[in-house]
């Protein structure tokens, strides 16, 4: 088996994994991404100190977490001093 079709190959399971995340809610959708991303720039960099397998583990936890926090952070702030809206069910015409 050549360099090609173990390239090919990953290409495609990636595009097949990725391709099951539609149904996904914001979270899980964001912090997958992350992991993904992660996972790819930790193979990356795993690579050059000849350890791909551990640098992808590692990115993909980190991104994965750092996907998590970011969805956290774009989520509307509850304030409880603040009352809810008032809502008005009156018809208008």
């Amino acid at each position: 088996m050549n360099i090609r079709t173990k390239g090919m190959g990953l290409l495609m399971a990636g595009g097949l994994i990725l391709s099951g995340c539609a149904g996904l809610d914001d979270t899980s959708q964001r912090t997958l991404t992350g992991a993904a991303g992660g996972a790819a720039v930790g193979g990356i960099l795993g690579s050059f100190s000849g350890d791909t397998a551990l640098g992808a583990v590692l990115g993909a936890g980190v991104g994965g977490v750092g996907g998590y926090l970011y969805d956290q952070s774009q989520q509307p702030r509850y304030d409880p001093r603040r009352p809810p809206p008032r809502r008005d069910y009156r018809r208008r015409y």
